[in-house]
């Protein structure tokens, strides 16, 4: 199967996972429970299986019923750095995310104008699927280190858990110490240890420059995408 093909199968596939959660969404409200929806944010350039492990833990450690990968649009931390056109970054999250019936990815970002801001995106989830749901943003504990500096960060809190990733043998403590946010914030954060997290879309991103192999780094159907699209060949984009 050609590239467009699989991204267009892929594209077909995701748009049936979000006719799923939404029919799951309204027999769960009707029966009155609370629908668990995890969030996973990142600029995926590219995803990788650190990407997928994380955003599987975390399903799996909350009980969560769907995860939606939602790749950023335009991040403010990365507004002077050269990152890989959203629609490539959104099609190459398709492509990893299309055989998990768990995983969705949504143009949430992408189709949104301005900058990209966390806060923003849980408030539209929240109310896109309504108040009988406890959303959980995902993310990396070196991410969440930076939380500081996130807009509307007290109100973030109040819309949702904050789930940070840590590589085993993390010191979690010395990782609290280097929060400049209340006490009463800070504990509402939720630590899971993740294997795979070593993972970067960095390395990879240099791996592909440098012409060293990335198998078994992330999917093969990414890795296919990055061939063909002649990502990552410019030096500059690829640190």
């Amino acid at each position: 199967m050609d590239l467009i093909a699989q991204i267009s199968q892929a594209a077909i596939i995701n748009q049936h996972k979000q006719q799923t959660l939404i029919r799951e969404y309204q027999e769960t409200s009707n029966a009155g429970l609370v629908y668990r929806l995890g969030i996973m944010g990142g600029t995926f350039d590219p995803i990788h299986y650190g990407h997928l492990v994380t955003a599987e833990s975390a399903r799996w450690e909350f009980k969560l019923n769907t995860v939606i990968f939602i790749p950023s649009g335009r991040p403010p931390h990365k507004a002077e750095k050269c990152i890989s056109d959203a629609e490539l970054r959104y099609q190459m999250t398709l492509l990893a995310t299309a055989n998990n019936p768990s995983f969705i990815v949504s143009r949430l970002e992408i189709d949104r104008p301005g900058s990209s801001y966390t806060v923003d995106t849980v408030k539209q989830m929240f109310k896109d699927m309504g108040h009988l749901t406890d959303l959980f943003f995902i993310t990396g504990a070196d991410a969440v280190l930076e939380i500081s500096t996130w807009r509307d960060v007290a109100e973030l809190f109040g819309l949702c858990t904050l789930v940070a990733a840590t590589r085993p043998g993390f010191d979690l403590i010395e990782t609290k110490q280097g929060f400049d946010l209340p006490g009463n914030l800070i504990n509402k954060i939720r630590f899971i240890e993740v294997p795979m997290l070593a993972i970067s879309s960095t390395d990879i991103r240099n791996r592909v420059w440098a012409g060293k192999p990335v198998r078994y780094l992330l999917p093969e159907s990414v890795k296919d995408y990055i061939k063909q699209c002649l990502l990552y060949q410019n030096l500059e984009c690829a640190l």
